[in-house]
């Protein structure tokens, strides 16, 4: 198991391979998004949860580029959170008694791993964990079984943890050799 890549965002700083990219700024996801001329109409449409992990992911794969030569049925994922998204539990508690289909659909936080596998056309084994922090050997234990025992080649993986006010992504991009 090889740790490949890597991107950070927390405390309005990003940085990528362990690198601070100073360039990159950013206050909010948005912010993020724009600075980087992306172009995803459904993400506007996601909730910070799904924004962040996305945008995070879009970072770590550099367009594509860590994953252009593998099968895309053999990659997986793996992500951990520990506030979900109470943060849309809470708005679509608020609309109960007219539910909202829209707000539904992120009062789970497993949906920041199809947000990505969609926009990525990732096929291959998937975990989303609710976790009280970032368990490091949790992980690795989760990403060793994908790799060898489900037959994935390369897991993207790591810890996104967004609330009203502050956000920690961490995401590594490890392949089997």
């Amino acid at each position: 198991m090889t740790v490949r890549h890597s991107v950070q965002l927390n405390n309005g700083a990003v940085v990528h391979n362990n690198i601070a990219l100073p360039d990159k700024q950013l206050f909010t996801v948005e912010d993020l998004y724009r600075s980087q001329k992306w172009s995803y109409p459904k993400f506007f449409k996601m909730d910070s949860l799904c924004k962040w992990a996305w945008a995070g992911a879009e970072l770590l794969l550099d367009g594509g580029l860590v994953y252009k030569d593998s099968d895309k049925n053999k990659i997986g994922i793996v992500l951990s959170t520990s506030q979900g998204c109470l943060e849309v539990d809470k708005r679509y508690f608020d609309t109960i008694d007219v539910p909202s289909p829209a707000l539904f659909v992120y009062t789970l936080p497993n949906i920041m791993l199809g947000e990505i596998c969609i926009r990525h056309g990732f096929k291959g084994a998937q975990l989303c964990t609710v976790t009280e922090k970032f368990d490091v050997q949790e992980m690795q234990f989760a990403v060793e079984s994908i790799l060898h025992h489900q037959g994935m080649e390369a897991c993207l993986c790591g810890w996104v943890n967004v609330s009203e006010h502050e956000h920690d992504i961490q995401l590594f991009w490890i392949t089997k050799s």
